[in-house]
Parts: C-alpha cells; sequence; structure tokens
C-alpha cells in the first residue's frame, strides 16, 4: 500500500498560537483536530500543493514557510507520509472554507485537543521548535 502524501501546514499567527482544523465526521480520522493541509497531487510540489490546500480550505495565501518534519504513520487501513512545514507569514484571514471549525491554540495547549495518531509527533516539535527558540524565530 503506497503511501498517501500531505502537505501539512503549522500556520502560526503573530502571538505564536497554531492554527487547527476538525476533520469531517465523515472523512477518516473525523472528527479529529489536525493541522491544515491535504493530498499532494501527481507532479506537483510540495510548496505548490500546500499554498493550494491553505487557499482552498482556509483563504489564505501564504508567505514565508519551513520544514519542520516528515511522519509516516501506518493507521492499518491506510498509510500516510506527512511533510510538515511552519507556515510563518500569511495574507487574509483564516476561516473555514469547508464549513470545518478552526481554532486559534497555544502550542502548550495543543495537548488537550484529541489529534489523528499521525499529527502527535507534529506537536512535540511544535512545542520544541517555540520553546528553543524561547520566541518567534525570525
Amino acid at each position: 500500500m503506497e503511501p498517501v502524501h500531505v502537505a501539512v501546514g503549522v500556520v502560526l499567527d503573530a502571538s505564536n498560537r497554531v492554527l487547527i482544523t476538525r476533520r469531517a465526521a465523515a472523512s477518516h480520522q473525523g472528527g479529529l483536530w489536525e493541522f491544515p493541509g491535504g493530498k499532494v497531487e501527481a507532479g506537483e510540489s510540495l510548496r505548490l500543493a500546500l499554498a493550494r490546500e491553505l487557499r482552498e480550505e482556509l483563504g489564505i495565501e501564504i508567505g514565508r514557510t519551513s520544514e519542520l518534519l516528515e511522519v509516516r504513520h501506518d493507521y492499518g487501513d491506510k498509510r500516510v507520509l506527512l511533510d510538515v512545514h511552519v507556515v510563518w507569514d500569511f495574507r487574509g484571514e483564516a476561516r473555514g472554507l469547508e464549513d470545518q471549525p478552526l481554532e486559534w491554540v497555544a502550542p502548550q495547549a495543543l495537548t488537550q485537543y484529541s489529534f489523528p495518531a499521525a499529527n502527535v509527533p507534529i506537536i512535540g516539535a511544535i512545542n520544541t521548535l517555540l520553546n528553543e527558540a524561547g520566541s518567534r524565530p525570525g
């Protein structure tokens, strides 16, 4: 089974809060919170996939990004490869264009939300990144 390649954005606001969205109930891992993003299409670069997905899902245009980590996870019925990037800058106001709820959350509060198993390493990486920097890395 080939993994589904997913571009994931850890979108930060000026206060280093993280944007999370809730998965539709009928989707795989439905009802859980996640970091926004979506499938990388054939022949599409990771950067273009991330920009497209965040524009389609949230109505934002991404600016500066940086790699955070790569996560491989096997759910049994589905394998995923998450290419996770921090979105440091964006234009527009994030809103749920697919009627998905969204919240801006302090990094240390992310553990209070239920995420798919593949997203759990992302939470640790976010907290490590922001705690090591002491403030917003530039």
